[in-house]
């Protein structure tokens, strides 16, 4: 990140110089009084980071501007799939205010163990490691009201502390925005090797306004976008998992069902009662339901990736197997079958490994 900030007065000496908020050029400005009172030169626990991260081959940063979008249960589950193809990974939540990993990945409960080598992640597999803020909380419940300092303070030592040991990933879980944790982590890994960012949005537009903001802040601050993921991409499931109502509101599910078996050839006739939760085996035919959920007005991710030249990795549709491993703390890949979101999201994490292994060629032919 350039020490000069964006915006700043004509002739600014820079945040990290001797004159910071003391020159001619800092009077009138905002950031004055802080830049005087900042520590001057630079940060001594930089190296020290750098030195914890190199054993890392790889640091992939998931962002995004707007809150809920799924940023939590894609960093979960791109973790799951990297464990999965033998890969050593780690996981690291850095939304101090609101952590979520340690549900999603079934470690409420678990607490923080020190060693002669630093903080020692907790393990829900021999090759996945997570830290989380989560796991120092007394409670889960428990409110977490910090301020800036004190949030960037955790996140360095998070950085500088915790012991991944060789790692082929480590997957940073950020929280929404564009502010105090995002700048802090970007200035940390000035001296460590980041990949990039992988950014999550939603289609609808209110979600890409903020969503855009994140990309103009990777590139400000010189982090490479892997590329655009759409979350909630419209609803894919099984036509049996539905229910279905006539005019008068009573329920029609075992006709409907009927006669869409019966359309399709090969597809069996569907006969029997339907249960509570949708499901009658052969019923519906094996058709699958598409429906769009949220209204793309701008083109949604595909066509801001197209404008802000960045690259679209693909998009994820919302299914509640996806949601209930979230809930379960599991991967969606473990699942027998009914999941219509795990082929996207191998898809999109085998689109990603090749992005990485692109960079990382460009990187070496380039040194």
């Amino acid at each position: 990140m350039a020490d000069v900030p964006e915006g700043a007065p004509e002739h600014c000496p820079g945040t990290d110089a001797e004159q910071a908020g003391k020159a001619a050029a800092c009077e009138g400005c905002p950031n004055q009084a802080a830049c005087a009172s900042a520590p001057k030169g630079p940060d001594p626990d930089l190296a020290a980071i750098a030195a914890r991260l190199a054993p890392i081959k790889h640091i992939i940063l998931v962002l995004s501007g707007k809150g809920g979008v799924g940023k939590s249960t894609f960093s979960a589950q791109l973790a799951w799939a990297l464990a999965a193809r033998g890969l050593e990974v780690g996981l690291l939540d850095i939304d101090i205010c609101g952590p979520s990993l340690p549900k999603m990945l079934g470690l409420e409960g678990e607490e923080i163990h020190q060693s002669g080598a630093g903080w020692s992640p907790v393990y829900v597999q021999e090759n996945l490691g997570v830290m989380s803020i989560g796991f120092m909380l007394p409670n889960p419940d428990d409110a977490v009201i910090w301020r800036g300092p004190r949030k960037n303070g955790l996140i360095k030592q998070f950085l500088k502390d915790v012991h991944w040991g060789e790692c082929d990933y480590l997957i940073i879980d950020s929280p929404p925005g564009t502010s105090d944790e995002h700048i802090s982590i970007v200035q940390f890994l000035k001296a460590a090797r980041v990949d990039g960012a992988v950014v999550v949005t939603t289609p609808q537009e209110v979600s890409i306004i903020d969503v855009r903001k994140e990309i103009n802040f990777c590139k400000k601050t010189g982090i490479p976008v892997l590329g655009v993921v759409e979350n909630m991409s419209g609803l894919r499931q099984p036509l049996s998992s539905f229910k279905f109502y006539g005019p008068a509101g009573e329920d029609v599910t075992a006709a409907v069902l009927a006669v869409a078996a019966a359309a399709v050839p090969g597809g069996g006739g569907g006969g029997g009662a339907v249960d509570g939760g949708g499901s009658s085996g052969q019923q519906g035919g094996g058709i699958v339901a598409e429906t769009t959920v949220f209204h793309a007005s701008g083109g949604g991710a595909v066509r801001m990736a197209a404008d802000m030249a960045v690259p679209f990795l693909g998009a994820v549709p919302l299914d509640s197997a996806l949601s209930r491993a979230g809930e379960e703390g599991r991967s969606v890949f473990d699942a027998a079958g009914g999941s219509s979101s795990g082929p996207a999201l191998q898809a999109i994490i085998t689109k990603l490994l090749a992005t990485v292994a692109s960079v990382d060629g460009a990187q070496q032919a380039a040194a």
